[in-house]
């Protein structure tokens, strides 16, 4: 496994624990452009995804900014929905291009939201809604191997569920429950011991998450304005989709 594979783990998880988010769909990104089985990214990247919101979440609830009850109600239908979505075979084409489009989406809305007062109006999610949105993007989430938190920012943002440092939190641990959910669906289906041997090369990558995701939990509790987040959010986003979708054009022209 090249170092500086390695390093741009340490970096991913850094940047994206510094928005509440694992870096999930990153590390699909990276471990696909290095050439990885395609098979074996999803359990890679969803354990990443366990090692790094785990210390963010429980600093965001230090910091006061994980509202447990208020999320509840989009994690009873995402994390069933995110362990089905994980033991769906899916082929390398639709892998990159469902990952790719999903992120492209998620990160365009971040981008061009033209609502700046973020901190007021809140709304709590109606129980149809949140069941709704929790149940597909959980579905999405384990199909291709991230957390979810990508799509349900938008969705938080759209609402005006909460300022961005609790819907941060609320996106940690949403990843945190489809992360384990999801894992437990892909393993399940690859169920060959040689695939999950493969596996066992790439561990280095998951003390460099864990080192990168603690400096990022911590980051983003100090100096981030509420823009600033948002927007970062959207760059991080945007940068992932077009990287994956430059890949996934490459596989069907």
């Amino acid at each position: 496994m090249p170092l500086y594979l390695i390093f741009l783990f340490f970096l991913t998880a850094a940047l994206y624990a510094s928005v509440g988010f694992g870096g999930g769909s990153t590390y699909n990104a990276l471990l696909v452009l290095a050439g990885v089985d395609y098979r074996i990214l999803p359990t890679i990247a969803l354990a990443c995804n366990i090692i790094v919101v785990a210390g963010g979440s429980y600093a965001f609830a230090r910091s006061g900014h994980l509202q447990l009850k208020r999320i509840a109600p989009f994690l009873i239908t995402s994390i069933p929905a995110a362990w089905a979505g994980g033991r769906i075979p899916v082929s390398e084409t639709i892998f990159i291009g469902v990952l790719g489009f999903s992120l492209l989406v998620a990160g365009l809305h971040l981008a061009f939201d033209r609502n700046r007062d973020l901190d007021g109006d809140m709304k709590s999610a109606a129980s149809w809604l949140a069941w709704a949105a929790g149940g597909l993007i959980g579905f999405i989430s384990g199909l291709v191997g991230i957390g979810g938190g990508i799509f349900l920012a938008p969705v938080l943002y759209f609402i005006r569920w909460g300022k961005p440092k609790e819907i941060a939190g609320a996106c940690s641990l949403f990843i945190l429950a489809n992360s384990l959910s999801g894992l437990t669906g892909q393993l399940m289906k690859l169920g060959d011991m040689h695939a999950l041997s493969m596996i066992g090369a790439y561990w280095m990558l998951f003390p460099a998450v864990l080192i990168g995701g603690q400096i990022g939990s911590r980051m983003a509790n100090v100096g981030l304005s509420s823009l600033a987040i948002k927007r970062l959010t959207a760059v991080l986003i945007l940068y992932v989709s077009v990287r994956l979708l430059l890949r996934w054009q490459g596989l069907v022209f």
